[in-house]
């Protein structure tokens, strides 16, 4: 691997067994690992404001290639300066690649060797998603991090069919090396680009696939393929096994995941990075995260309760004073606030759980944090 510069690097600041506290680099921003990012597909996070994000503690967040593609334009989004710009929104960013629409959309794309051939679900026009085109829209979209072009294979799929996505997700790497935004960012640093690890959970393939992929000049590493329909255990007996052999000078990404479960076990197998809609698409069905595990506003039981969704915690629904039965009352009658009320919760609790970790390793005591924690949410 060639050096990246001093604008995109990853330093690791302390381990606890195999769980690492870092700092990952990327123009002028600095994230402390590890680190969750709200899922902001349309260049926001619904229902909250760039400030709101800020406000949960959040520092990187990540924006969805094929949307923004589709709508309002790769062009638009470059004229405006970049996603930071267009956002408004004052943090570290990524863009996904589109592989994993390939995957969510399957009805709509037939894949080949020069990329996806989507019909677009807004008007029906043919598109080719090539590695090339990828990174171009990436580029022009300027955030901080790009993905490469990968191919997801459902969790259930055939070794053979493993193989092939592990394969061609390697020549696809390749390409979108040789196709990477070479002029600077809007900031005045590049961009960085990530190389995603398929396999499913098949360890030897993901292994294979992981030491192709170390041997390329990526500036982070990511697991993609994971709770796309395979066992949650099967999906950690897997991640346990290729997580603590990442590349060590590399931020490692575990791509979708997941639940607060899933976070805290692998943060223990070196994981620094994630990304999920879980804490906010939870968050408008009326699903609270809180310590001993979750809670369902629309019950009636929460109709007179006046406590706030969880004592002591610091996001500003809750520190607004905003009760169990106001919150009760937004979802029932349909309101927008509703949504962001809850948002900003459920956000706040995923930044504040990275915290907690990352304070964890830095005092050497992981392993006790996360039984800890399970413990805690097995009693709900």
């Amino acid at each position: 691997m060639s050096e990246h510069g001093a604008s995109v690097k990853y330093r690791l600041v302390r381990k606890s067994g195999h769980a690492r506290a870092g700092e990952f680099t990327t123009g002028q921003r600095t994230v402390a690992t590890p680190a969750f990012m709200p899922v902001a597909t349309q260049a926001t996070v619904k229902g909250l404001k760039p400030e709101d994000v800020l406000g949960t503690g959040a520092q990187m967040a990540i924006m969805n290639t094929y949307h923004l593609w589709l709508r309002p334009s790769p062009e638009v989004v470059e004229q405006a300066g970049g996603l930071h710009a267009f956002s408004g929104l004052a943090a570290a960013l990524a863009t996904d690649s589109g592989g994993f629409q390939a995957f969510s959309l399957g009805e709509r794309t037939r894949v080949s060797e020069d990329g996806f051939l989507f019909s677009s679900h807004l008007d029906g026009q043919k598109l080719l998603l090539s590695p090339e085109t990828a990174m171009k829209v990436q580029g022009q979209l300027g955030a901080d991090v790009a993905m490469q072009l990968d191919v997801c294979a459902p969790g259930a799929s055939e070794r053979s069919v493993l193989m092939a996505a592990c394969e061609r997700t390697t020549r696809w790497a390749e390409r979108c090396l040789l196709s990477r935004r070479q002029e600077p960012l809007p900031s005045g640093y590049r961009q960085a680009v990530f190389g995603i690890v398929q396999g499913g959970t098949e360890v030897d393939l993901r292994l294979k696939h992981l030491h192709e992929l170390s041997a390329l000049d990526f500036d982070g590493l990511a697991l993609g393929g994971f709770s796309v329909g395979e066992p949650p255990e099967k999906m950690h007996e897997a991640i346990a096994q290729i997580a603590p052999l990442m590349d060590p000078g590399r931020i490692h990404y575990l791509m979708g995941v997941g639940t607060p479960t899933d976070l805290v076990r692998a943060i223990a197998q070196g994981i620094d990075l994630f990304d999920c809609v879980m804490p906010t698409r939870n968050a408008r069905n009326g699903q609270a995260f809180v310590s001993h595990g979750k809670l369902v506003i629309k019950n009636a039981a929460y109709k007179q309760d006046y406590r706030v969704l969880e004592e002591g915690c610091d996001c500003r629904t809750c520190a607004g004073n905003v009760s169990r039965a106001m919150l009760r009352h937004l979802y029932v009658a349909e309101e927008m606030l509703f949504h962001a009320y809850m948002s900003i919760h459920n956000l706040r609790f995923y930044a504040r759980l990275m915290e907690q970790a990352r304070t964890a390793i830095l005092e050497d005591r992981y392993p006790e944090f996360m039984a800890e924690k399970l413990r805690a949410w097995r009693s709900d």
